[in-house]
């Protein structure tokens, strides 16, 4: 095994080498074409991935998914990753693959505590990543800002600025990642978050997003004792017991097992107290999710663990590679430690009844951007941070020095892709009126006397 690990180190190519393969990428996919998107091309029913997406989730939840969905067309996309992973595997790619966050858009990036408690700005949700075309993800976050703009009521101008920002941001990035050292970029830091007003309201918020304010917010005092429990708020939010709530307790030691084992003991301290089923976000409502709730030192040291389903990326059916078969809450955690600076000290997964689970913290100091102040200069402030969050991403998992080869230094890729945001912005829209449709239609036969 040592001598295979070796022979891979010395068989590593140059960065010169790297470079030079990502140029030569551009024969298998010229960079103005990624602006080409034609719905014609389509072999799927949009509706039908949607529909097929749902087995398996809870029924009684399914139409609240789609309600969700149904909100905002940027509320559909947000549900809708199984429709642009098809629709994005027809089209030709660049072969650069990398670890992708799989499903980055303008709320996937939001505030959360670091393992030395200071706040820190990152891509926090990766409940799609997998390896994959590098570009996959910059045409979905780019698509969300169109969309994002366009719901908080920003210029269509404005909305292709922003994405043109995005765009140079993390050229500009990949290409200075490219020229640094490798731990240089393992350390890369962004400093100037506090500056951007959208992203320095999210920080501010994460503050107070503390374990007591969850406490407050989640539990109430226990009727026999001076304990507290879940606040119920069903559907959203009711305690489980029984034999439910022993699998759950018990997959606490599979879990605590794929800690490091200083965070083993940390976890050991906590002792728990009650748990609860929790709908959450809108691509993964239906899927099973429990939060249990422990005691450390005493009762002003709460703990709030997520113990979140995860099935598969959307996007592997379209891949080729081991993560197929791998446990899925294991994916995304590992996905998660790859593309972040800094991850989530308890961070881990799980399973129950063959069901795989990623656990982490819950409310730990998270916060996400409000769509409705992306307009204007703030969303073009906001686009930029994107991009170079998401470009720091990709130079921590993936090859760099290939997407910078790639990228090259002209303006061709950031025309095509504002081109092909744009386009699918309009796809989106069109596909959400088309479910709206066909949802009044379900609810209207569902509802008719029969004759």
């Amino acid at each position: 095994m040592f001598s295979a690990a070796m022979a891979s180190l010395t068989n590593t190519p140059t960065s010169q080498e790297k470079r030079a393969q990502g140029q030569a990428r551009r024969k298998q996919m010229k960079r103005q074409n990624h602006g080409l998107w034609d719905p014609k091309q389509r072999r799927h029913d949009p509706l039908k991935l949607l529909e097929a997406s749902m087995r398996g989730r809870i029924p009684a939840l399914i139409e609240l998914k789609y309600e969700r969905m149904l909100a905002s067309p940027f509320g559909y996309f947000r549900g809708a990753v199984p429709v642009m992973a098809a629709d994005l595997a027809l089209l030709l790619n660049t072969g650069i693959v990398n670890q992708i966050c799989g499903d980055a858009h303008v709320r996937n990036l939001g505030a959360y505590a670091a393992p030395d408690g200071r706040m820190v700005f990152d891509i926090n949700d990766f409940d799609e990543t997998t390896r994959a075309p590098f570009e996959w993800d910059l045409k979905r976050l780019a698509t969300s800002l169109v969309l994002a703009g366009r719901e908080a009521g920003a210029k269509e101008s404005f909305t292709k600025n922003a994405v043109m920002a995005f765009l140079r941001r993390y050229r500009k990035c990949a290409r200075a990642f490219a020229e640094m050292t490798v731990l240089d970029v393992a350390r890369y830091q962004v400093h100037r978050l506090m500056s951007v007003a959208p992203v320095s309201e999210v920080l501010i918020r994460a503050e107070r997003a503390t374990p007591l304010h969850t406490l407050e917010t989640l539990t109430v005092p226990a009727k026999k004792d001076a304990e507290r429990i879940f606040r119920e708020n069903k559907p959203l939010l009711a305690r489980v017991g029984g034999s439910t709530k022993r699998q759950v307790l018990a997959a606490l030691k599979e879990y605590s097992d794929t800690l490091l084992p200083e965070r083993q003991h940390i976890l050991a301290q906590y002792r728990p107290l009650d748990v609860c089923f929790k709908v959450v976000g809108t691509g993964s409502v239906g899927t099973r999710d429990y939060c249990i709730y422990l005691e450390g030192n005493g009762p002003g040291d709460p703990l709030f663990l997520q113990i979140k389903e995860e099935v598969g990326s959307a996007y592997l059916p379209y891949v080729n590679h081991s993560a197929k078969k791998s446990h899925c809450g294991r994916r995304v955690a590992e996905g998660q430690r790859a593309m972040q600076m800094q991850s989530d000290p308890l961070l881990g997964w799980t399973t129950i009844e063959n069901r795989d689970y990623l656990v982490r913290q819950l409310n730990d100091h998270k916060a996400s951007i409000d769509v409705e102040v992306l307009k204007g200069p703030g969303l073009v402030a906001y686009a930029e941070v994107c991009g170079e969050l998401l470009a720091r991403g990709h130079a921590r998992s993936g090859d760099v020095q290939m997407i910078a080869g790639y990228l090259g230094n002209g303006e061709s890729f950031t025309k095509a892709m504002v081109e092909f945001a744009v386009a699918y912005a309009s796809q989106t829209e069109a596909d959400w009126a088309a479910l709206g449709k066909s949802r009044h239609a379900a609810r209207a036969k569902s509802t008719s006397p029969a004759r």
